[in-house]
Parts: structure tokens; sequence; C-alpha cells
């Protein structure tokens, strides 16, 4: 079995794969339901890698997450091997921000049948399930929420959501191509450094076919139609129960 056919079982995708909107569709979605959002290596101490091997090991073979830099790397690297053009770009994540924040966001902007569609695997948090298309001031109306697009003469496009009826600022980008390598040195101060935002306690995230489920800290939260259920294990044996359970994830 080849690593494409392995990468597409991990998100339990059936069919055959083509460089189109439905397939590309399919992939963000699944890949959204069933990857896991999720910074449990940078909160143990354990370094990061940026590569596509150790990132398939980790993600495809061992079943983890990640968060951005990993998660749209990898999901790059699936829709470039399936012949989709795809063009990574560095954000600035705005979501709840007071102050303009550094670029510490990987976001992909990917071509395919004529028309280009932001896509993005890689936010601990409510985002588009579907690839957005690249259009200013069309609203997308998807899974109960509301997103548009907008220029600024500074940030580049800007990602808005309905909340709180009125139009939210979530990320920002520009348009120009990245490397790998360019992703490195902001992956690590993500990482390593002590304000990094990363650092301060567990964030999970997944989306279910009704709702999502997420944790921060130790609390583990399930979203549906029908409220919030919240977990609050109090041994390190039940949260790592709950971490199999809810996401998939079983650290060792």
């Amino acid at each position: 079995m080849n690593r494409i056919t392995t990468y597409l079982r991990r998100i339990r995708y059936h069919g055959t794969p083509r460089a189109d909107f439905t397939t590309l569709y399919d992939l963000q979605r699944l890949h959204l339901h069933a990857v896991p959002y999720e910074n449990l290596d940078i909160m143990r101490g354990v370094p990061l890698s940026l590569t596509i091997e150790d990132l398939y090991d980790k993600i495809v073979l061992c079943r983890r997450g990640g968060y951005c830099f990993e998660l749209n790397a990898l999901f790059a690297w699936l829709l470039r091997s399936l012949g989709f053009a795809v063009t990574d770009c560095m954000a600035r994540f705005l979501r709840d921000e007071t102050q303009i924040p550094m670029r510490r966001h990987r976001v992909l902007m990917v071509a395919c049948a004529g028309s280009e569609y932001l896509c993005d695997v890689g936010v601990g948090g409510v985002v588009p399930r579907k690839p957005l298309p690249l259009t200013i001031g069309k609203v997308s109306e998807q899974n109960g929420e509301k997103y548009i697009l907008e220029k600024d003469d500074f940030l580049g496009t800007v990602l808005l959501e309905w909340r709180y009826d009125s139009w939210r600022k979530v990320y920002a980008f520009t348009h120009e191509p990245q490397l790998e390598q360019d992703f490195t040195a902001i992956s690590y101060y993500c990482e390593a450094h002590p304000d990094s935002f990363f650092k301060t306690q567990d964030m999970i995230h997944i989306f279910t076919e009704d709702g999502r489920k997420s944790v921060a800290g130790r609390e583990v939260r399930i979203f549906n139609a029908d409220g919030v259920k919240v977990h609050k294990p109090v041994t390190e044996a039940a949260y790592h129960e709950l971490l199999k359970i809810h996401f998939g994830i079983v650290l060792v």
C-alpha cells in the first residue's frame, strides 16, 4: 500500500480522488473530522519536525494530530500528490485579538478547475469545513456559519466570520508563496518561546458530524445540537482515556 492510499484511509476517504472541487471538498471535510488539531507534543516538550517523512509518521501512521505548521504542511503534500496546484501562505490569526499579532499561521491556496480556494485544516476552533472560493465580498454559508473575504491594504486577504451579529476577523494572509524553510523559525518560536500561546495549556479540537469536540487545559467539551457536555477528568489516566475515546490520540 503506498503512502497516498494510507493517508486517504487515515481520513476515511473512499473513492477515486481527482484534482477537482468535489475531491478537494471531501478531503478537507474528512480531514477536519478525522485528524485532530493538537499541541500535545509542544506541551510535553517533544521536539517538532516539519519534514514530510516525520509528519507522515506522526499524523498518518501514529494517528496523531498537530497544529497548523504540521497539518497544513502534510495536507499540502497530499493535495500536490493528487495533482492540485497549492500555494503555501503565511497568515496572522486575528480572532479575539486586540492588536495585530505576528504571523504564526499557515494556510493554503489551492487551484483547481480554473478557480482558486482557501483551504485550512490547521485551526483549533471553528473554521470553514468547505474550501472557500477566493472571491472578495461573496458570502459563503456552510454548516450554519457564514464567512466572507475582504481586502485590507496592510493585512492582505482577511477571512471574516458572522459572529455575535457582526462580521469579525478570523485571520488574514498575503498571497506571496512561502517555502518550507520560511515556516521553520516561526514554528520553532511557537514551539519553544516562553511567551508562546501554544505553551499555555493543552489545546485539542476535532469536528464531528453534529458538532465538535475540544480540550482547553484538561477539560473535554463535546458540542452538538443539544448543547455542551463537559468532562473534567480527575486523574492522568482518566484524561488519557478521554483523549483516546474522543480524539483517537494515544500518548506513548
